[in-house]
């Protein structure tokens, strides 16, 4: 499942899945006076919501988010995906699923707290020396250097590579 992160300025205002992200934010867009950043937690990426899908979908029937796109395969898998319970678009959703669950490498991670910080941090003190020892991997070094950051960027920063979400005020 997809997770998302909002945060306005440095202040994380919402966590959760698209559409969750997408209503805490239309609901309290009014109050917010400055940009909204929102981040896909897999990957760190800055993510475009769409507003207007939300509130439409809550008249009717929700989207399931399917796209047609086109697999080239050798007539070998196509085989083999053909006898699979479901046939081969449940086949192939199973099996990406299934790679996704076994969770990032830890370049993976490190990419997504670059890109986060590439978008969120670039004027927080010390960021270039954070950065040199994040692909350092100098992990107790880099949460030395970003500690003094706003709490929220540190919590996510922590939750992008290495998992643990430290609780509020922790």
């Amino acid at each position: 499942m997809e997770i998302l992160t909002a945060f306005l300025g440095s202040r994380q205002i919402a966590s959760g899945s698209r559409d969750e992200v997408v209503r805490t934010i239309r609901d309290s867009l009014i109050a917010h006076d400055g940009a909204v950043l929102v981040f896909d937690d897999q990957t760190g990426r800055v993510t475009d919501l769409d507003y207007q899908a939300v509130a439409a979908q809550a008249a009717g029937r929700p989207r399931l988010g399917v796209k047609a796109r086109e697999v080239t395969l050798l007539p070998r898998h196509w085989e083999w995906l053909s006898d699979q319970p479901g046939g081969a678009s449940a086949a192939l959703r199973r099996l990406v699923d299934a790679a996704r669950s076994g969770g990032q490498t830890e370049r993976q991670r490190r990419d997504a707290v670059y890109r986060f910080m590439q978008a969120a941090c670039g004027d927080m003190p010390g960021y270039e020396d954070a950065l040199r020892a994040l692909y350092a991997a100098q992990d107790s070094d880099f949460l030395a250097r970003v500690e003094p950051w706003p709490a929220d960027i540190v919590r996510y920063i922590r939750k992008l590579l290495i998992g643990a979400v430290q609780p509020p005020g922790g």
